[in-house]
């Protein structure tokens, strides 16, 4: 995998040291609220706070209202001017957004690219894992009301003790190219109509990350790929996937007819490198946080400018 495009994937990026060992101390939170240097990451509704468009709001413990969910992320394996390297931090899910002079919310899909590698990575692990909390707060086995434990990284139903942990979704997501050198991008149906990115679907049980690759292109496409070759991955917190990209190519030895499914594509199209370019006044492309950009951008040879963040 090539330095290039690591650096195309904005939420891979990260500067915290994740400190594992100190989830199980105990009173962990009494003694994280009780140092001065702890900082907490706010999350609300989806969001998280900014302290200004491309940087995260790390705030002390004082200046954030009481939370329900905290998890202790780690500590910080870089300096700014306001946080030495080491800085101990928290994420906290919050019932809803505080006002705070000189700050804003917003989503990550739409700020993770200009956010710096200590910010993207902190508020990518916060909302993955905040959002593992909202969807486990029952045990699977008995029904009860599970408890957070080891510093939000566990949480243990209190009938059966059995521990429920944080789970990933794998999904793959793929650049299609053809004996011409060509891109196949395609349309879903929960999309505008012009907007364009590749095709992806989730890793089912039993299967490998490869096997779901060319199942997923022809289930979505009815174009037979072979030799995926592995990209890069990137987590996709929306609201637990881990994206695992691949390039793969259109299989010779195999008839493929370009057949959009219907249900979830709704227009397949190929692209050579002048006809994407020629078309960015008329289609829409995935945003730059997105992994799926840089595969593209990957095929395509150098970022492409479409005026988007």
């Amino acid at each position: 995998m090539s330095h290039s495009f690591l650096s195309r994937l904005p939420l891979s990026r990260y500067e915290v040291d994740r400190d594992y060992l100190t989830r199980d101390r105990p009173g962990l939170f009494d003694e994280l609220w009780a140092d001065p240097a702890t900082r907490i990451v706010s999350v609300a509704d989806g969001k998280g706070l900014l302290a200004s468009d491309s940087s995260l709001a790390l705030l002390p413990v004082g200046e954030v209202p009481p939370a329900e969910i905290r998890v202790y992320l780690g500590r910080t394996t870089t300096a700014t001017a306001s946080e030495p390297m080491g800085t101990p931090v928290v994420a906290v899910l919050l019932a809803a957004q505080f006002e705070r002079n000189g700050g804003r919310w917003a989503n990550l899909r739409t700020v993770g690219s200009v956010l710096s590698d200590r910010d993207a990575g902190l508020l990518t692990e916060a909302l993955g894992i905040l959002n593992w909390h909202v969807s486990h707060g029952f045990s699977p086995r008995t029904g009860e009301r599970t408890i957070s434990e080891r510093g939000g990284w566990v949480r243990r139903d209190p009938v059966s003790n059995s521990e429920v942990f944080p789970r990933t979704d794998a999904a793959i997501i793929v650049g299609v190219i053809d004996a011409d050198d060509r891109i196949l991008l395609g349309s879903n149906a929960l999309w505008e109509s012009n907007r364009y990115s590749l095709l992806a679907g989730f890793v089912e049980p039993g299967e490998s990350l490869e096997a779901a690759v060319e199942r997923e292109v022809f289930e979505e496409s009815g174009m037979r790929v072979t030799d995926p070759v592995y990209l890069g991955s990137q987590p996709w917190p929306f609201p637990a996937s881990l994206m695992v990209g691949f390039s793969a190519r259109v299989d010779p030895s195999r008839t493929s007819t370009l057949t959009p499914d219907g249900a979830e594509i709704l227009d397949l199209r190929w692209f050579s490198r002048d006809e994407l370019e020629a078309a960015l006044d008329e289609i829409i492309l995935p945003g730059p946080t997105s992994i799926a950009r840089a595969i593209i951008e990957e095929w395509f040879g150098r970022r492409i400018d479409d005026g988007q963040r």
